[in-house]
């Protein structure tokens, strides 16, 4: 590849980015209070639309999961199938203490403590609950990953899925997880 080849290249994915930036499809996951500030998040005070994210209805329709609100062994079972319906490129928003550590049930049995173990997470929005300016911020680190094309949480979860899915196994017992051949 000559270097008149390489700077096209830039170019395209310069462009590539800025567009996939700028048209998200979110597929909002909530368990328990962590849903509780998506809605105003959606109204016309913050209008997330405006800044290019819309709200999906099924996870093949969706480019970013925003998982809000504590994970329960089952519920993580159900998080791992949505990931893994979503079409690349994707990407995971780990919303509220909950999801990232898991927060006041940290001690619980049934808490899913660190999700970046199950399913690979782009942008961490701290806060029990965020509120919707966090959320927009948040939001707005994602669009910058993606712009820079920094966000490759789908590329790592391909290349490491046999760690990802010893992991899954460990807490998720008895469930027959398809086979893949990417």
């Amino acid at each position: 590849m000559d270097t008149n080849d390489k700077g096209v290249r830039k170019i395209v994915d310069m462009i590539t980015g800025f567009a996939r930036s700028n048209s998200l499809f979110m597929l909002a996951y909530g368990t328990g209070c962590g849903d509780i500030e998506i809605p105003p998040a959606m109204t016309s005070r913050y209008d997330w639309e405006r800044f290019g994210y819309r709200k999906m209805a099924t996870p093949r329709q969706a480019d970013v999961l925003l998982i809000s609100g504590y994970l329960a062994t089952k519920t993580l079972k159900r998080v791992i199938r949505s990931y893994e319906q979503m079409q690349e490129p994707k990407y995971v928003v780990a919303f509220g203490s909950c999801t990232i550590n898991g927060g006041m049930y940290w001690d619980s049995y049934n808490t899913i403590k660190m999700l970046d173990h199950y399913i690979p997470v782009d942008v961490y929005i701290n806060g029990c609950m965020p509120r919707p300016e966090a959320v927009m911020s948040g939001l707005f680190d994602l669009q910058e990953q993606i712009k820079k094309g920094e966000a490759n949480g789908a590329q790592k979860y391909r290349e490491n899925l046999e760690w990802y899915r010893g992991n899954q196994k460990k807490v998720i017992k008895n469930w027959v997880m398809p086979e893949y051949n990417w």
